[in-house]
């Protein structure tokens, strides 16, 4: 399950209400378009801005969408640990075959605190729980010994790892036993982190791009570094489109031009700048999207 392109999917809005039908379209397209998982509710599918009942919903949505054709990895991280506890149990009551784990965020904890925080989760649910490192959202990293220390706990199978530290990334997989995955947290660095070891991305642009996401990993472990070295320089360009502004903004308008949803985001999160909407364009375009 944690391998290949899984798509951290964007949480489509109509007039400020979560676009169902919409939702349901979107799994469908991914099944059809060779993406290897989904994850609901994410940062790029708006978790923090999303209600309890709304997460929920849009969790329940996507698992019967998907009708067991596609792997249904849950976003029920929180900087609340008795919240995260129930958002998890609810997705693993609905039938969501994973969930990922935020760093808890703001509240800072330390090493150890983050270590008894997905401990006690971990205690609370059956389902495999894949990690989720990025410190420049949360103003926390996990070291690589405490992800070791996770590793041996009974359901803590995976880290998406969006540190941006290739030593880290190396360091985490050396240290772990081969069981443990570790997959890429950033597109730009799919390529990097296969060859290090990982076994995929978590990716922001197969909500625009999936077949394309799918065949360069899929071409690197087949072998065929040639292509995934190809494939990798034809998406540099866009990946960079898409982090012209703060996650989902870009992503999200880029699927409101091509006609996938609409671009509409929720408060603190606002539209995209016009000068660069002209520069997102431009690599939609340069791709052959447009």
């Amino acid at each position: 399950m944690f391998k290949g392109s899984i798509v951290a999917l964007v949480t489509p809005f109509k007039n400020g209400m979560l676009d169902k039908n919409k939702l349901k379209e979107l799994v469908e397209w991914h099944i059809k378009n060779n993406t290897s998982a989904i994850i609901p509710c994410g940062t790029t599918g708006e978790s923090a801005t999303l209600t309890h009942l709304e997460h929920n919903e849009v969790i329940e949505i996507v698992v019967e969408a998907a009708n067991k054709k596609i792997p249904i990895i849950a976003g029920t991280g929180s900087n609340n640990t008795k919240e995260s506890i129930l958002l998890s149990q609810h997705a693993q009551s609905v039938g969501a075959d994973g969930i990922l784990m935020i760093t808890p965020y703001y509240n800072k904890p330390s090493q150890n605190g983050i270590y008894e925080h997905f401990k006690v989760i971990s205690e609370n649910i059956n389902i495999p729980i894949m990690l989720y490192n990025i410190a420049s959202r949360t103003g926390v990293n996990m070291s690589a010994e405490l992800i070791y220390r996770l590793s041996k706990l009974k359901n803590i199978v995976a880290i998406k790892e969006a540190s941006g530290n290739i030593n880290q990334i190396s360091d985490i997989i050396e240290k772990c036993d081969e069981s443990f995955v570790l997959m890429s947290g950033d597109d730009a660095l799919t390529l990097p982190v296969l060859s290090l070891g990982g076994t995929g991305v978590v990716s922001v642009l197969a909500n625009i791009a999936p077949r394309d996401v799918s065949d360069m990993v899929k071409a690197f472990q087949k072998g065929d570094i040639k292509k995934a070295r190809e494939l990798h320089y034809k998406l540099s360009n866009l990946v960079k489109a898409m982090f012209l502004e703060t996650n989902p903004v870009p992503i999200k308008t880029a699927m409101e031009i091509l006609g996938i949803c609409s671009g509409e985001v929720r408060l603190p999160m606002y539209k995209m700048d016009e000068k660069n909407i002209e520069k997102l364009k431009i690599a939609l375009k340069n791709y052959g999207l447009i």
